[in-house]
């Protein structure tokens, strides 16, 4: 089997003015794996930006979205010893360019008053987000993109007063006939 290099199959992106990659793994659906993946990571130092796990088209297997930022060597490495691992069918580090990813973000917001309530629902239309709560103090916004569409809209309404965040992590496809 030839391995192909990291580094001469995708286009690197940038977040936060560094450069990431999304990690795509095929896994067999048992218990162990999301504990053997993330211990490879941890026992090389290698941080986890987010990690997504979830059912494929195959009832036995997952598919794992791993987003890390890193230099290209030390992927390469990282990708090489993952394959290595017996609960591991498959691992691509996709090509941002060729790749369709997204991200959900949930965000409580202190709203107490309604003019602060209409700004908060008229960003949230901006940026195509919905509206799930609105409660006398509260308003819970729906954010669905990339992570930097995610963190504009943050940032854009981080002084209304973020009370909670959750965010899902990146899952990712590669486009049309990629694989």
């Amino acid at each position: 089997m030839t391995i192909t290099p990291v580094s001469s199959q995708l286009n690197i992106s940038t977040v936060h003015d560094k450069a990431w990659y999304i990690i795509s793994a095929i896994v067999e659906d048992k218990p162990g794996v999301l504990f053997r993946i993330t211990n490879l990571f941890r026992a090389r130092n290698f941080n986890i930006e987010s990690i997504t796990v979830g059912s494929t088209e195959n009832v036995d297997l997952s598919r794992m979205t791993i987003t890390t930022e890193s230099d290209e060597r030390t992927l390469d490495q990282l990708v090489k010893q993952l394959r290595k691992l017996i609960d591991v069918v498959d691992v691509k580090v996709l090509d941002i360019m060729r790749t369709v990813y997204r991200e959900l973000a949930l965000i409580k917001l202190r709203a107490v008053d309604p003019t602060t309530r209409m700004e908060i629902t008229n960003f949230a239309s901006i940026f195509r987000a919905n509206i799930l709560d609105i409660s006398k103090e509260t308003i819970i916004v729906e954010v669905t993109g990339t992570p930097d569409k995610i963190d504009a809209f943050k940032n854009l309404v981080d002084h209304y007063g973020i009370i909670q965040l959750a965010r899902t992590g990146v899952s990712a496809l590669p486009r049309g006939t990629y694989s």
